[in-house]
């Protein structure tokens, strides 16, 4: 009976070591979480303001706009992995979603800098716009050696690739990245107000994607400059929450109401907002920020609905204008279009 308890306490043991390193494997998942908020109309964690407006005088709200993200846990293991499983605010999901196989982790992060850089120049396009005032793509700089070189220069300003317009960096980069590497495409230039036709061949980049080889900048024609020095911030989906924290600048009028609204979505230049990913993360994060009404990409509705926090009620918006109509029905106290139940 001694020997037989002795084996039955070692085998307890060793299940339940083995089950303390099984659950410390890292397994090929990764969660998301409800990241922090931000409010465009105020400053980050480090005191910097959000949007910096030069040149004009800038209102000031009683409210918030506040844009959303989710937080990205890239290591799990698989007793952490079970337990993001078990947890409603949270999901675990392959890691090939987020860190595609050909990808390195320092390269999906470059890629999604660049796509909120590129929100916020959209952002700003549909804004000044919106505000009255047309934007334009203009060359801050060439890199030598690369196709651009020779061809385009510092200070022109792009009209049209291939026919097409653009006047916002990510229309310029989708009409570049959208063709193969290798193909030449036709550039409507301004060049010290003189209209030419320039043809360059893009190139692959270290990642793949074809380049050209110059760095766009933003301009326009307002009598000020705009900024958005935040960082360590990735993805689009802060257009249209950046593109209203500009309007509620410039304009006199209070935006918010005195309300703390948070939404999402991503923007171009016409105004129109894209669908994100991220959703049951963002509104708890919503919630937590105190946010009364979420502003929600049309496309997000059905997903919103499905994972609604108690007290946030879900606005629909499909463009610009149709997000500022909504502040406008709930500075008035009226109820602005949700997303259907």
């Amino acid at each position: 009976m001694r020997r037989r308890g002795v084996t039955v306490l070692v085998g307890a043991v060793l299940v339940v070591v083995l089950t303390i390193l099984v659950g410390r494997a890292t397994v090929p998942y990764v969660q998301l979480e409800p990241g922090p908020t931000y409010d465009t109309l105020g400053t980050d964690e480090n005191g910097r303001e959000i949007i910096v407006v030069s040149g004009a005088p800038v209102s000031k709200s009683n409210g918030q706009l506040r844009f959303v993200t989710v937080g990205v846990q890239p290591r799990l293991t698989l007793l952490q992995a079970l337990i993001g499983w078990w947890r409603d605010d949270e999901a675990v999901v392959p890691r090939e979603l987020i860190y595609p196989p050909d990808q390195s982790e320092k390269e999906v992060e470059q890629r999604n800098a660049e796509d909120f850089a590129n929100s916020g120049s959209a952002a700003e396009a549909a804004a000044l716009a919106e505000l009255g005032y047309a934007m334009r793509i203009s060359v801050k700089s060439v890199a030598p050696n690369t196709p651009a070189s020779g061809t385009l220069q510092a200070g022109d300003i792009i009209e049209s690739v291939d026919g097409v317009p653009v006047n916002a960096a990510d229309k310029l980069l989708a009409e570049i990245r959208d063709k193969p590497v290798g193909t030449t495409l036709t550039f409507g230039v301004v060049r010290k107000g003189a209209k030419l036709t320039v043809r360059i061949a893009t190139v692959a980049g270290d990642d793949g994607v074809p380049r050209v080889g110059f760095t766009p900048e933003l301009t326009s024609t307002a009598p000020f400059t705009l900024d958005i020095p935040i960082d360590n911030i990735g993805g689009p989906s802060a257009g249209l929450m950046l593109a209203l924290g500009i309007v509620d600048k410039i304009k006199e009028d209070d935006l918010t109401g005195g309300k703390v609204i948070a939404g999402t979505g991503t923007i171009d230049a016409a105004g129109t907002v894209g669908a994100i990913g991220g959703v049951p993360q963002k509104l708890v994060a919503a919630k937590k920020a105190g946010a009364i009404y979420f502003l929600t990409p049309k496309d997000n509705c059905a997903e919103a609905v499905a994972n609604a926090q108690p007290g946030l009620p879900l606005v629909r918006v499909a463009s610009l204008d149709e997000a500022l109509a909504a502040l406008e029905a709930i500075r008035g106290g009226r109820q602005p279009q949700l997303c259907a139940g």
